[in-house]
């Protein structure tokens, strides 16, 4: 055998090596997207019917807002007619409540005067009352028309 030979037969050698290399590569390869296949379409029977449902239930929560939008304007609706309605009351109501109230305390001032003693001392008008629950004091009689002049 001669050089060129020797050196022909490493060449076949090594590009036979190499062949076989390259076809157990492709082997696998060729098994790798078999196996990536399967999965993808495994994912496709399983996320289609998964999207159909998503896209339901997006459509029900859709449509419950839409309720739930309903609802909230109608209470806000209430809220200011009851707010209007609180108004028109205190307006109707409380400007003669206010009245019948200070008409009744000035009532009740005139009675007790008439019914405390006028001997008594400079601090008895300054006394609390105890009402049960709270200490209430007493109706100032001293001072008024002081101060003016």
């Amino acid at each position: 055998m001669s050089g060129g030979e020797v050196a022909g037969l490493l060449v076949a050698v090594f590009w036979a090596i190499l062949v076989s290399f390259l076809a157990v590569v492709l082997v696998r390869l060729a098994q790798t997207l078999r196996a990536a296949t399967k999965l993808v379409t495994g994912v496709t029977e399983r996320a289609v019917p998964l999207l159909g449902e998503a896209s339901a239930t997006v459509r029900s929560a859709q449509s419950q807002l839409e309720k739930v939008d309903t609802i909230a304007s109608d209470v806000q609706e209430v809220t200011s007619n009851a707010s209007a309605l609180s108004t028109t009351v205190s307006s109707v109501f409380g400007g003669p409540l206010v009245k019948v109230a200070s008409f009744g305390y000035g009532v009740r001032r005139a009675l007790g005067r008439e019914q405390q003693p006028t001997g008594g001392t400079a601090d008895s008008g300054r006394r609390s009352k105890i009402v049960p629950g709270r200490t209430v004091p007493g109706a100032r009689r001293a001072g008024r028309g002081r101060g003016r002049g």
